[in-house]
């Protein structure tokens, strides 16, 4: 099917529409919700609902045959969220599909008995969601994006630039970042090693992300670390725009910043996160217990590595670097 098929079904799927679960379910119809963090006009993770469906599709299940998806985009808004995910629990699906932790959260506070997958998760023991990687017991599983070394390579990154950052502001938002705390020890801890000094720099809006930056700007040799947050993806754009217009070099978390005129990213490939998910969808729909199934860790990285900015910067990256790149963009 073609992408563009996939989202228009995607998006027909996203007005309430009640309908007797039971009677869905004695038709041979399954049902599975899923609330998304980012909004429904997100270029970002419109290709991520992409992967789902069509891994779905791949396993035998048919959104409008013998599947149907419920989606909830919340946009990055807290009250958004609890919101769907109150209206998905009433559902009553079969199974409830969760991106990031906020996601994650709203739900677990509206259901305890329907199972939930979720993906793009930092830290779920940390957070609560699961009692434990290899046996998470309760309603809830699936598969985290935390990889405590990735924090230490991004710091690596900026001093393998010409001039090499001193010091590196680390930028997340408190509000939908809960594990910010353990990311930022690990980036701590690099930075001895790198004689760099690390400045915490937490930001609630799009004021306070062009603030942050503009004070770095006054300084030598400053950069910005953008962690793994829902908040941070919302904003891309005034991000990267904001480090761009104080001439900071900045290491992300996803590609999608890279493409959108940030210097580097290094991080998850966070599509074939959704296209594992759908298999635990799938194990779950088939009457697999999510207490059984051990959350999975990434297996897939990627590198890119913006050059037209590295010049717009007048930073040169190291040859090393370059070499390790999945992506150079000229």
């Amino acid at each position: 099917m073609k992408r563009r098929t996939v989202l228009a079904g995607i998006a027909a799927t996203l007005a309430f529409r009640p309908l007797d679960a039971q009677a869905q379910r004695r038709n041979g119809v399954r049902r599975l919700g899923v609330l998304m963090a980012n909004g429904t006009d997100d270029s970002v993770a419109q290709p991520y609902a992409e992967a789902l469906v069509q891994s779905l599709r791949v396993l035998g299940w048919h959104d409008g045959a013998n599947l149907r998806i419920d989606w909830r985009w919340g946009g990055g808004d807290p009250a958004l969220l609890e919101r769907y995910a109150a209206e998905l629990v009433d559902l009553d699906p079969d199974a409830l599909f969760a991106q990031a932790s906020p996601s994650v959260a709203a739900l677990r506070r509206k259901t305890s008995k329907i199972p939930i997958v979720f993906t793009m998760v930092s830290d779920p023991v940390g957070q609560g969601f699961v009692a434990g990687m290899a046996r998470p017991g309760g309603n809830v599983t699936g598969f985290s994006d935390f990889n405590p070394p990735l924090a230490g390579k991004w710091l690596a990154m900026l001093t393998q630039l010409t001039p090499s950052v001193a010091r590196a502001a680390v930028l997340y938002n408190p509000a939908t970042t809960p594990y910010a705390g353990l990311m930022l020890r690990v980036i701590e801890d690099a930075a001895r090693s790198f004689s760099v000094a690390v400045q915490d720099t937490p930001c609630r809006d799009v004021a306070e992300i062009d603030a942050a930056m503009m004070q770095l700007g006054h300084e030598a040799r400053g950069g910005v670390l953008v962690l793994t947050d829902i908040f941070a993806s919302v904003h891309q754009d005034a991000i990267v725009a904001a480090a761009a217009r104080h001439r900071l070099p900045a290491v992300y978390f996803q590609r999608s910043f890279a493409d959108a005129g940030g210097l580097m990213s290094y991080g998850i490939d966070y599509a074939d996160l959704f296209r594992r998910s759908a298999a635990y969808v799938d194990r779950i729909l088939k009457g697999a217990s999510p207490s059984d199934l051990p959350v999975q860790q990434p297996t897939k990285f990627e590198l890119v590595i913006n050059l037209k900015i590295a010049r717009t910067l007048g930073v040169t990256v190291a040859e090393t670097l370059l070499a390790s790149a999945d992506e150079v963009i000229e």
